[in-house]
């Protein structure tokens, strides 16, 4: 039998058990890695797996049950063993299955580009990043090149008649160049991964990009203790986006922790300011039809013009909160859904990053941020940072071991996004300028 015939007749099981409702997934995937350092194959795996969850509801009582292998000769005591423990655990009155479903004849997505490249293939690749690393002048070392693929199948099945399949493709390559000595040396790295093989950075760009991020940061300094404008560079500035999209999910929502749980309808951001959640994307990294529990995807500006609209909801959230879900539920095998974006961007604006940066007397230009992050009920803000010195509105020298800190809400009320968007991850932000943060330095 294939595998959606399969996770049915697990369906059929738990209910003849017991069961009032259910749904199985199984996760199915391979991968191949290898790391190359300082010329040589340090490392090459390749992985496969199976993942199978079955989740039961017995009234509003529920329990997850989850196998490493499909053994259709084990599957009714699988469901008994799920049926059991429901009985046993507490009601929950927000639980159930979704009220509302994906059609089965859902969009093509593009998000597998059918090639798995041979090990040799990889290899080559890892070493092209490593190598051009290492010969950059001025390259003291690497910590390698990596280059990797994987290919994952989620198959989904509920009792109340719905049956998805998501495939997906990853392709991607890295590089960690060192450069100076001692306790002067400095690290960085630059990487790539997408969905289809022909979207893949060249390798030989990432490890020049790599070597150049590390050479522009030696000798670095400390700025003195003050407020002032803080730009932050793409790498970084996602990370702002991704502590809003924090303050949104219904899980914290729903329990009264996050600190915009009375703001749905009002001015977060500043005009202009839109944050948009695309999971039906082509080729996006987090793209899909259905969520974790079959709802329908849809495109969504969770801040539009600087105004929250949503929240992200799975269906027990939204039960909790009187809403529909938003169909952002997430989940593995082992767990139960919860809510989570998918393809995560802040949209461009209008200036260049060097006009964003331009009437910038003195301020700081990040590229790198350590350790804290945005208290998602107070919403203070702090990290650890480095990056350079902006001086006159020209990036100017390197600085490291600073800590930036502010007000969450100040930050998002007063950033403006350059014009320089790239889809590259996940979550994805322009250049980013912030007014007034107070930067802990000499």
């Amino acid at each position: 039998m294939d595998h959606m015939t399969l996770l049915a007749d697990l369906l059929s099981r738990a209910k003849a058990a017991g069961a009032d409702a259910a749904d199985a997934m199984l996760v199915a995937g391979a991968s191949l890695s290898v790391a190359r350092r300082g010329g040589q194959t340090e490392q090459l795996e390749r992985a496969e797996g199976q993942d199978l969850g079955l989740r039961v509801f017995v009234g509003q009582q529920a329990a997850i049950v989850s196998a490493t292998s499909i053994d259709p000769m084990g599957f009714q005591l699988l469901a008994e063993r799920a049926v059991a423990m429901a009985r046993v655990v507490p009601a929950d009155p927000f639980i159930g299955l979704a009220e509302r479903m994906a059609s089965p004849d859902a969009i093509d997505l593009d998000l597998d580009d059918g090639q798995e490249p041979s090990a040799e293939a990889l290899i080559e690749r890892a070493e092209r990043a490593e190598g051009v690393a290492r010969g950059t002048p001025g390259i003291t070392n690497t910590e390698g090149g990596e280059a990797g693929f994987s290919r994952t199948e989620i198959l989904l099945v509920t009792s109340a008649g719905f049956a998805g399949r998501t495939r997906r493709s990853s392709h991607s390559i890295s590089a960690v160049a060192l450069a100076g000595e001692g306790t002067g040396m400095q690290r960085d790295y630059d990487y790539s991964s997408t969905v289809h093989l022909a979207d893949l950075e060249d390798a030989e760009q990432i490890g020049r990009s790599a070597a150049n991020r590390a050479l522009a940061r030696l000798n670095p300094t400390r700025p003195t203790t003050g407020k002032r404008p803080v730009v932050f560079d793409p790498r970084v500035s996602a990370s702002l986006v991704s502590a809003f999209t924090g303050m949104i999910n219904g899980a914290s929502v729903a329990r009264g922790t996050s600190l915009l749980k009375d703001r749905m309808g009002q001015r977060i951001f500043g005009e202009g300011v839109t944050i948009t959640d695309d999971p039906r994307r082509p080729r996006g990294p987090r793209s899909r039809v259905f969520d974790g529990e079959g709802v329908p995807t849809q495109r969504r500006n969770l801040i539009e013009n600087g105004v929250l609209t949503t929240w992200l909801l799975d269906s027990r959230t939204a039960r909790q909160l009187g809403l529909a879900s938003t169909g952002h539920a997430s989940r593995g095998t082992g767990g139960p859904p919860s809510p989570s974006a998918t393809n995560l961007f802040m949209q461009p604006g209008t200036l260049s990053p060097a006009e964003l940066m331009a009437d910038i007397g003195e301020g700081i230009y990040v590229t790198e941020l350590l350790g804290g992050g945005m208290n998602g009920v107070t919403g203070d803000y702090s990290r650890g940072a480095a990056g350079f010195m902006i001086r006159n509105g020209c990036l100017a020298e390197p600085i490291a071991e600073i800590t930036i800190a502010g007000s969450g809400l100040d930050m998002f009320a007063t950033l403006t996004p350059a014009n320089d968007l790239r889809l590259r991850r996940g979550t994805d932000a322009p250049t980013i300028r912030v007014e007034g943060l107070m930067i802990a330095g000499a």
